[in-house]
């Protein structure tokens, strides 16, 4: 075994695991949706589980670089400079794809799910546009639809908005599923943040196998060598 095989094996497992939690929690509301309303495309809890952040980027994007990764030490790969030259080359597309899981779940995360922007809740009210994607960030990355006692606009302006922040706060500790907008702030919140953070590990372990890849051409050419000369 080279110098590089066992980093690249541990690479190729944490990769793995970090593609099937992206697919689990890009599915999750995908799967409530259809267990509430019976069907997909009615009542989204947010627009942009249908830009498929986790199955598509985490996911699909991530599965070459992994599964050459799992591949290293039962054949080889390591051992020859093209080896590990494919295995850096796989990995940039992991990169991309974690970028792209990563650029979805913060404007997700900036914007709200889509009962605190819309009062129709279907897709018809979703723009899926790369525009909206890169055009769209708020000033300020706050999570008030969050934090809010409700994020879902007022239609009476009786009571113009008062705020107690104390009573807030202390909401946020409470939250539960008593309502269908609370179910979808928690869901929304829970999964785009855990998006957020696939999307930061894959960038990591991507580009330290770019790395690693370079390095394993020079050390695998070392491996060679010595062969050579001990025969």
């Amino acid at each position: 075994m080279t110098c590089c095989e066992g980093w690249t094996s541990c690479n190729g497992f944490s990769l793995l695991v970090l593609l099937l939690l992206g697919v689990t929690l890009n599915a999750i509301p995908l799967i409530l949706n259809f267990v509430d309303e019976d069907q997909f495309f009615e009542n989204p809890i947010s627009c942009f589980e249908w830009w498929f952040p986790g199955i598509i980027g985490a996911g699909v994007m991530a599965i070459p670089a992994t599964t050459m990764s799992l591949a290293a030490r039962k054949r080889a790969c390591c051992n020859n400079k093209t080896g590990m030259f494919l295995s850096s080359l796989l990995n940039a597309i992991t990169v991309i794809g974690a970028a792209y899981c990563l650029l979805v779940s913060i404007q997700a995360l900036a914007e709200g799910p889509l009962i605190c922007n819309s009062q129709s809740n279907t897709t018809s009210s979703c723009e899926f546009s790369l525009k909206n994607l890169t055009a769209n960030y708020k000033e300020s990355f706050d999570l008030q639809w969050f934090f809010e006692d409700s994020c879902v606009p007022h239609t009476d302006s009786n009571n113009p908005s008062i705020t107690n922040t104390t009573a807030n706060n202390w909401r946020v500790y409470n939250l539960h599923f008593n309502s269908i907008e609370n179910q979808h702030r928690i869901i929304h919140f829970s999964v785009f943040l855990g998006l957020l953070l696939v999307g930061i590990l894959e960038i990591l372990f991507g580009l330290s196998q770019i790395i690693i890849g370079f390095f394993g051409c020079l050390c695998g050419g070392v491996s060679k060598r010595r062969r050579s000369q001990i025969v």
